[in-house]
């Protein structure tokens, strides 16, 4: 390689590349911004790589920009962690933290809908779906050796293509990520239908925080997901 090309419009995440050759012998390099290395620890909480094999290169991002409207990028817009995590070398100037709390406004209009309203909603979306699975094969999260939407076992998940298996798989992926998510927005971005997954996601991130404190996937690769652990302090209003 020559050149490489690092501009404002590379949007797609980094961090799944290092599954495609899972046995490499020697470290891999990779470019990551603040989103690329929450996932890269998120594969590392996961047993899917090891830290020691990977040479990180953390570029400091402001946002990425969409190649269609020139805009910064919709996912980029409710970014809460700019500046990489963890990294070895770092490119550019460190953007500080931002909270961002604005990010839930769609969940908490969601919300206040009747029940059957939310039903309804989330049938129309997941009607749309064509079973591409390209959320499930960009999120850094979805990383299990066989996917249960490839498994071919009686009384899981159907081949049929239509809304209530839909429904199934998308509602099935959301809880499995449900606090493992890292919020990079790559799932809504690369929907071909236009599928708000980040809604979705960000309903059980809201509830998680809400119910556990303060919790961001990703963020280092010790701390263990809140539905990963159990303590005597946690709430039981549901028991």
């Amino acid at each position: 390689m020559e050149r490489l090309i690092w501009d404002e419009y590379c949007l797609t995440g980094t961090a799944k590349y290092l599954l495609d050759d899972p046995y490499r012998a020697g470290k891999t390099g990779l470019f990551a911004r603040g989103c690329d290395a929450r996932a890269i620890n998120r594969l590392i909480q996961d047993g899917q790589v090891k830290r020691e094999n990977i040479v990180i290169i953390g570029i400091c991002c402001t946002g990425m920009s969409d190649s269609v409207s020139g805009q910064m990028a919709a996912k980029c817009c409710d970014c809460t962690h700019p500046t990489p995590v963890v990294y070895d070398l770092m490119i550019g100037e460190p953007v500080k933290p931002v909270a961002k709390p604005e990010r839930f406004k769609a969940v908490a209009e969601l919300e206040q809908k009747a029940a059957q309203e939310k039903s309804e909603y989330w049938t129309r979306q997941f009607a749309k779906c064509i079973r591409c699975y390209a959320c499930r094969n960009i999120c850094p999260a979805c990383n299990c050796r066989e996917c249960f939407a490839d498994q071919y076992r009686v009384g899981w998940l159907g081949k049929q293509h239509h809304t209530a298996e839909n429904l199934v798989f998308g509602l099935t992926r959301a809880y499995h990520i449900a606090d493992r998510c890292i919020e990079c927005g790559e799932c809504a971005r690369v929907c071909p239908v236009g599928i708000p997954l980040m809604e979705l996601n960000r309903k059980l991130i809201k509830d998680i925080q809400q119910l556990f404190g303060d919790y961001h996937a990703g963020v280092d690769s010790e701390t263990a997901p809140p539905l990963g652990r159990y303590s005597l302090d946690d709430m039981e209003e549901f028991m």
